[in-house]
């Protein structure tokens, strides 16, 4: 059984709880965009996974079910009973993987910018990013991610938001790093999605390289209760370019599924 960490949380906003789960190399630092969106709805927990923000760094390697228990720590930390759970990219995989340990208390689920029924070729593709950062050093391939990331347009009128994301990957303990790249590109959801029972929604940006409309179609088939939500033009960092964006169709899914028991 791993240990779980004391995570590093901010709680904002009234009403029913959602964790929210953020991904590789960032922090809760990238929902600062939503939250105020939603915490009139709803109350909002945001925390930073080990190794990434204030959060403690045991040494890696880390798991997907050390993270999953990290998360079961804090929300006994929190004696929340039942709440809503989102993540994206990465926290996209943790919340189903939650959701499949503890099923009793997810109430929905959101699967943000993620990836599952990886064809052998996109298996190599990710798993080759990782091997390269491992070869040639993360900042050397930051570069080629930015692209995949941001829109073209939003490189060129917020440099300042990218420059910042850039440096927080750069920040983050590089064997931290790796690692939850290696969870990320090694974790195929696809065998076990047919036993998330909850309400779940599936948002991804239209032009995401890596975890796009294909990907994200089948998630929502596979899931016997999901919706399907492909934002247009958007690529992979939704929160950081277009919260305002992502707000509203999340909005409606949790206010559909409020006093759900």
């Amino acid at each position: 059984m791993p240990t779980p960490i004391r995570s590093a949380f901010s709680v904002e906003g009234e009403g029913e709880p959602l964790f929210l789960i953020h991904g590789i190399g960032a922090s809760r630092a990238s929902f600062a965009g939503l939250v105020p969106h939603l915490k009139r709805d709803v109350r909002v927990i945001s925390y930073d996974l080990r190794g990434h923000g204030a959060s403690p760094v045991p040494n890696p390697p880390y798991t997907l079910d050390d993270l999953v228990e990290d998360l079961e720590a804090l929300r006994r930390e929190l004696h929340i009973e039942r709440a809503h759970f989102a993540g994206h990219s990465l926290g996209g995989m943790i919340g189903p993987a939650y959701a499949r340990k503890y099923p009793q208390h997810v109430k929905t689920l959101g699967l943000w910018s993620t990836a599952a029924f990886r064809t052998e070729d996109d298996s190599a593709k990710v798993k080759g990013v990782v091997a390269a950062m491992r070869a040639k050093g993360i900042p050397q391939v930051l570069e080629a991610l930015k692209d995949r990331w941001f829109t073209p347009e939003f490189a060129a009128r917020r440099p300042d938001v990218i420059e910042r994301r850039m440096q927080q990957v750069i920040d983050t303990d590089p064997e931290v790093f790796l690692s939850v790249f290696d969870i990320y590109a090694e974790t195929e959801m696809a065998p076990w999605l047919h036993e998330i029972a909850q309400p779940c929604q599936v948002l991804t940006g239209e032009n995401d390289g890596g975890c796009n409309p294909r990907l994200n179609t089948l998630i929502a088939e596979a899931l016997p209760d999901s919706e399907l939500v492909i934002l247009p033009v958007l690529r992979h960092a939704i929160l950081l370019e277009a919260a305002d964006q992502v707000a509203p169709p999340v909005l409606d899914f949790l206010r559909r599924h409020k006093g759900r028991e």
